[in-house]
Order: structure tokens, then C-alpha cells, then sequence
């Protein structure tokens, strides 16, 4: 297995080049993709990186929503993804229709969507957020005005909880992996633990996140964890994320928690992308991201406010 996969990274390489090709990984990719990216981040952090690089063709390895957004950053530039069907529980859970429904009998309210969100969304939207500005985006918006903030119900209940924000509305979707983390299995930990600090996305349920003595983006949380003085953490969030801990802080201990719908803590949307595919997707070219001038242009404006708060 191991010559196998080898020889396919060759021919990643080897494709990479003669495609004039650059390659994009998300922490929660596994590891024998991260080691052949020339970017590895958070999913606007991604996109964002792909402007600076020199290249025609952008493979976007990661989930389909994240390769439309880079696609609107990049409108010239082709962008392929290894597996079309690597969706997002959090991109299902919201429809464009139910979204304009929301705009149609509330027309008052500031529509504040999370990065993890499709195109079409949005494109209905007034700002993007991502989990690490999303505290910082709701408080560039006038205490006044009411929000809708989308999809991700952790994450709004969260920014709300810092914001203070009475008068803002939470939709009701959620990570398939983060919202099924358990504070009693977090409990757990710390008690086979006692050293270790626990670490947490904000996508994690409540309860998680109040026994957390950092709560992050997957970036925050990785910088955080390899820049502490502490030597041992318990890590609530996607198990890709220790490609890079252990990468950069081989000498500290990592302790992942499992969910409770796989007894992992896997993405399984983001798992359907594998070297094989990366390969085949880079010979043929597809599957591309195809979306209108007229959809990237609306979907660009949102994401350039999120861009200009400082």
C-alpha cells in the first residue's frame, strides 16, 4: 500500500506540474493529502491563498461549498475537487429558498451567514462570517438592527453569548461532527487527563464549549495549541487537525474525542476526497466548479464586506 500510494503522489506531482496546478488542503483532509498541498487552512483562508499563487488550475481539496468560494475569488481560474459529492451537513441544513422565505417576511433583518454555507446563500446574504471573526462581524453591525445568523446553531448561540445581541435570530443547523460531541465524554477525558488543556471549536454544543479553557477556529485552535507553554491538550474538534499539531509540536500530547454518531471524530463528507481521486481529478480536469458571472458577483460582495471590517 504504502508503494502504491507513493507512486499516485508521483503522479499528483507530476499532473500538479504539467497542469500548471496548485493544490489546496483543509486541516480536516487526512494526511497523505495535506502532505502533497502547497496550502494548507481554514476554507476562506483557502481561497484567499489562491489569489497570491500563480497558477491556472485550483484543486480545492476539502468539501464542495469551499470550492464554489474559492471559484468566486477566482473567477478566471478553473477549480476542480476531487470528489463532487463531498457535501456539508450545515450547507444542507439551510436552502437558498428558505433563506429568501426568511427575507420575504422579515425584510428588516441583517442576514449573517458562516462561510459554511452554498453559494446561492450567500448570494442572499449581507455578510460572511467565518468562526473566527464571527464575534467581531455581529459587533460591526448596529446594536439596533435585528440578524438573522446562519446555518450553524452552536456557533450563533455562541457569538450571541459574546456579543450580547437580544435581538438577533439563530437558524437551526449544525456540524454532523461537532454538535455530537458530549460534555459527559469531555468530562471523561479530563479526568483520564487531568494535565491537558481542552481546546474547542465554536461549533461545539454549549455545554462543550463551558469546559473549554480556549475556544477557536480550527487555525486559532492549531496555532494556539503548538504556541502554548502547555504540553498536553484534549482537542474538540475534527481529528485531521493533528496532521499539523504533530507536525509543528511533535513533543506534546494530543487527545481526541469521539462523537457520538461514529465513535470518532471524522467529517465523513470531508473523508470521501483520497489520493486516487486528486489524481484522477487533475488528469481529467473535473469535476469543475461551474457557476455564473452574475452568482459570483453577488456572492463576492458579501464576503468583501466580511473582508473590509476591521
Amino acid at each position: 500500500m504504502a508503494t502504491l500510494s507513493t507512486s499516485i503522489a508521483d503522479e499528483i506531482l507530476a499532473l500538479k506540474q504539467e497542469r500548471n496546478a496548485v493544490i489546496l488542503a483543509h486541516h480536516y483532509q487526512d494526511s497523505e493529502i495535506q502532505e502533497l498541498a502547497d496550502v494548507i487552512g481554514d476554507s476562506l483562508e483557502l481561497a484567499r491563498k489562491a489569489k497570491e499563487l500563480d497558477c491556472e488550475i485550483i484543486a480545492f481539496c476539502g468539501v464542495w461549498f469551499m470550492a464554489e468560494t474559492a471559484k468566486a475569488l477566482n473567477p478566471t481560474r478553473t477549480v476542480i475537487v476531487p470528489d463532487q459529492d463531498a457535501g456539508c451537513s450545515l450547507v444542507d441544513s439551510c436552502p437558498v429558498e428558505m433563506v429568501r422565505a426568511f427575507k420575504r417576511k422579515y425584510p428588516d433583518h441583517a442576514v449573517v451567514s458562516y462561510i459554511n454555507t452554498s453559494i446561492e446563500v450567500k448570494a442572499e446574504s449581507d455578510i460572511i462570517c467565518t468562526s473566527s471573526n464571527a464575534v467581531k462581524i455581529v459587533n460591526s453591525i448596529p446594536a439596533d438592527k435585528p440578524i438573522l445568523f446562519l446555518p450553524d446553531i452552536n456557533l450563533g448561540n455562541y457569538v450571541k453569548k459574546e456579543t450580547g445581541r437580544t435581538n438577533m435570530r439563530i437558524w437551526q443547523g449544525a456540524c454532523i461532527v461537532h454538535t455530537t460531541f458530549a460534555a459527559r465524554k469531555v468530562t471523561e477525558a479530563r479526568i483520564a487527563h487531568p494535565e491537558a488543556m481542552v481546546v474547542a471549536h465554536p461549533e461545539c454544543p454549549g455545554d462543550v464549549l463551558l469546559q473549554a479553557e480556549f475556544i477557536g477556529s480550527t487555525s486559532a485552535l492549531i496555532k494556539y495549541c503548538v504556541e502554548s507553554e502547555r504540553n498536553s491538550f484534549i482537542v474538540m474538534t475534527e481529528s485531521g487537525v493533528q496532521h499539523s499539531l504533530r507536525k509543528y509540536a511533535p513533543h506534546k500530547q494530543f487527545y481526541f474525542v469521539t462523537n457520538e454518531n461514529c465513535n470518532c471524530s471524522e467529517c465523513p463528507y470531508m473523508k470521501k476526497n483520497s489520493l486516487e481521486k486528486l489524481r484522477d481529478c487533475l488528469q481529467s480536469v473535473s469535476p469543475r466548479v461551474e457557476l455564473s458571472p452574475e452568482l459570483m458577483e453577488r456572492a463576492r460582495l458579501p464576503i468583501e464586506r466580511m473582508l473590509a471590517v476591521k
